[in-house]
């Protein structure tokens, strides 16, 4: 730790100035880990739509740790017991809760990275730096695992009602410019209790669920599952899938030296852990891919050189959506089409039709449930404590299923 670091003032857009205190925080928020947080988007490729949408996953680690100080504030004004030990550790748990995302976020989640999520990946950047800070950093991890005794704690951190969704949402809507996305933040957890170790909501506190919830809803989509913001990320999936198969065939193609690495192994948990593949994952932002994909529109592959162009002069791929799956029948039509127009193979036209599905889960009570405790001290869940059937049927999954082709 530097001793003769000082505090420092970030004026977030959000929440206004945020004091940093010198100390743990301050050194992980200045560790090379956390600063590539600020070249990753915290909403990959939606700024193709919402022009404003350029804030990234540094500020909404640094938000989500504004509310976390403000979270920990009231509930030990309730009398509950929070050590000085215990703070830090819930506090470092959200500051790092997003480390390990990779280029683009949600976007590319699995295309550089076989079947390993971000939180496994935040959980091996915690240790590496945890081992770096002298052991720092063991309640956190405990915390972030959910293997801390006090099981509130790691609710604050990862829950239906924690402080990523309360920041996200808010910071969301502000940069998309979608008001639909403004919650209450400060006033939901002006509203929290404790019982048995969970957080729970006071009654007074129903409507600020509702609305939470309902924004949610609205804020999937319109924003996160906006058709063409997901016309936009299914097509640099598909560019780094095609990028992929064109190295694993032996050719040569122009990457930056650490996606070389992703793209011709499948990288394991345990591989990643290794101080030489977690480096090169740690230099990978968006600005790698956006690079690559600049080049790659120069290709001499023509479908990566066609995906690539599309996708640098935003002439996405069009969109129809459906409550239920297209058939295979219209799939394959489409497919004859486009092949014929494209002069491409029975394979190469998978790149240009293909059907997605995606589920809007505003409120999930099969993970885990936001309870409401009343005055005379029952427990019930939002959806029966609340008189709004609207709540009731966002508890269940939607799921729209999507055709993506360059015209129908």
């Amino acid at each position: 730790m530097n001793k003769n670091q000082v505090s420092k003032i970030l004026n977030d857009p959000v929440y206004g100035f945020i004091t940093l205190n010198k100390g743990i925080l301050l050194d992980l928020i200045d560790h090379p880990f956390f600063q590539r947080l600020s070249r990753i988007k915290q909403l990959g490729l939606t700024y193709l739509v919402y022009p404003g949408a350029h804030h990234t996953r540094f500020h909404h680690a640094v938000g989500a740790t504004y509310l976390m100080k403000q979270a920990i504030s009231t509930i030990k004004e309730m009398g509950i017991s929070i050590t000085e030990e215990e703070e830090y550790g819930v506090l470092m748990a959200i500051l790092l809760h997003d480390i390990g995302h990779g280029p683009y976020s949600h976007a590319l989640e699995h295309s550089f990275l076989h079947e390993i999520d971000h939180e496994t990946v935040s959980e091996i950047f915690m240790h590496k730096l945890n081992a770096h800070f002298n052991g720092a950093l063991d309640v956190a991890i405990q915390i972030f695992k959910d293997e801390y005794s006090k099981g509130f704690l790691h609710q604050l951190v990862s829950s239906q009602l924690d402080m990523d969704r309360l920041d996200y949402l808010k910071r969301d809507s502000f940069f998309t410019g979608v008001s639909e996305g403004v919650v209450s933040n400060q006033r939901i957890i002006k509203m929290f209790d404790i019982d048995n170790d969970e957080i729970l909501i006071k009654e007074k506190g129903i409507y600020s669920i509702e609305k939470f919830i309902v924004a949610r809803r609205l804020m999937y989509w319109q924003v996160y599952l906006h058709k063409t913001v997901l016309s936009a990320e299914f097509l640099l999936a598909k560019i780094i899938d095609r990028a992929r198969e064109i190295i694993l065939s032996g050719e040569k193609l122009f990457t930056t030296p650490h996606i070389l690495l992703f793209l011709k192994n499948k990288i394991s948990v345990n591989e990643l852990k290794n101080d030489d593949c977690l480096t090169a994952f740690s230099s990978l932002d968006d600005n790698d891919i956006m690079t690559c994909v600049k080049v790659w529109s120069s290709s001499d592959d023509e479908v990566l050189k066609k995906l690539s162009t599309m996708l640098v002069n935003r002439k996405l791929l069009k969109v129809k959506i459906s409550d239920a799956p297209f058939s295979d029948k219209e799939i394959s039509a489409l497919k004859e089409k486009h092949q014929k127009a494209l002069k491409i193979d029975s394979h190469e036209v998978n790149y240009f039709v293909f059907q997605e599905y995606m589920i809007n889960n505003a409120y999930d009570p099969r993970k885990d449930t936001i309870k409401v405790k009343f005055k005379d001290g029952t427990i019930r869940d939002i959806t029966e404590a609340s008189d709004n059937l609207n709540i009731r049927a966002l508890a269940k999954p939607v799921t729209k299923y999507y055709l993506f082709a360059p015209y129908f």
